[in-house]
């Protein structure tokens, strides 16, 4: 009887390791056939002119360097002001803030404001800070909409890489003579690192990635120039993929395609560069 109970339980283990193969495929086959298919598509428009040159023929010919270039500044403009304010709160909240209906309820608004449309972030963005604060489009402008839109997420993965952090550290640091910041910051933080860095990438990538928000406060249509100034508006690799792919009649397939498969390198090395980082973070710590 035992023995035919162990078959059983044998047999249900293997079906149930066959299920989550089986749906580990389902997740991983379309996303490696849709990079696949990028990288064949967009291949043959990817040369040294394509990446360094300036549009011209109405976008048709030249290069993307100006929508690259953008892309970088929003990118690094949206991590000045979301990292520092996103890690700073999750810290209070964690660290500091008392577990009452008032933090309970900060939480539960982050959260739900991870999940608003991109779209309403840009209609806030060009409220506020194209048209109240009077920044115009511009790279500030949409850095700022992006900053506050990944700011959500960071706060949230790192809050709980903190929360992850054993107490038993914080009890040991602070009996050795350690004070609150110092253990946060020589112990906690670090120890935190691997967490922190999922969570400042992943904002970062939804960053880059995002059309609507820039759309109404820093991207321009076409610009055969980089951007001088912080009040400039740019283009960007999202917008201008939407804008060759819906607005410019006679458009060639393999830009569209070159321009996707740059702006799908670009994400992708952001992750490679987070994994290598939080790899070496995770080899050091000590639990």
């Amino acid at each position: 009887m035992n023995r035919i109970l162990a078959i059983n339980r044998y047999q249900i283990q293997r079906l149930g390791f066959g299920l989550l193969t089986l749906i580990a495929l389902l997740t991983v086959v379309p996303i490696v056939g849709v990079v696949v298919f990028i990288t064949l598509k967009g291949a043959p428009a990817i040369s040294q002119e394509f990446l360094l040159g300036f549009p011209r023929d109405g976008m048709r010919a030249g290069g993307i360097l100006p929508a690259i270039v953008g892309t970088i500044y929003l990118t690094i403009g949206t991590a000045i002001f979301s990292v520092p304010l996103g890690i700073a709160a999750a810290i209070y909240l964690s660290e500091y803030a008392s577990d009452n209906i008032w933090t309970r309820t900060i939480r539960i608004a982050i959260i739900n404001l991870a999940g608003i449309p991109s779209v309403v972030y840009g209609l806030f963005g060009l409220g506020l800070f194209v048209l109240f604060l009077k920044f115009g489009t511009s790279i500030l402008a949409a850095s700022l909409t992006l900053a506050i839109m990944t700011l959500p997420v960071i706060i949230s993965t790192t809050e709980e890489s903190l929360r992850a952090v054993p107490q038993a550290f914080r009890t040991v640091s602070i009996s050795l003579g350690a004070t609150r910041w110092q253990t946060i910051r020589r112990i906690v933080l670090q120890e935190a690192l691997p967490g922190i860095l999922t969570g400042v990438i992943l904002g970062l990538e939804r960053a880059a990635g995002e059309t609507a928000p820039i759309l109404f406060t820093g991207a321009a249509f076409f610009l055969p120039r980089l951007p001088s100034s912080p009040l400039n508006a740019t283009m960007a690799l999202p917008y201008h993929l939407f804008v060759i792919s819906t607005q410019v009649p006679e458009m060639p397939i393999k830009v569209q395609y070159g321009t996707a498969l740059v702006l799908l390198v670009f994400v992708l090395t952001m992750n490679l560069i987070a994994t290598i980082i939080r790899s070496r973070a995770r080899a050091k710590r000590q639990w």
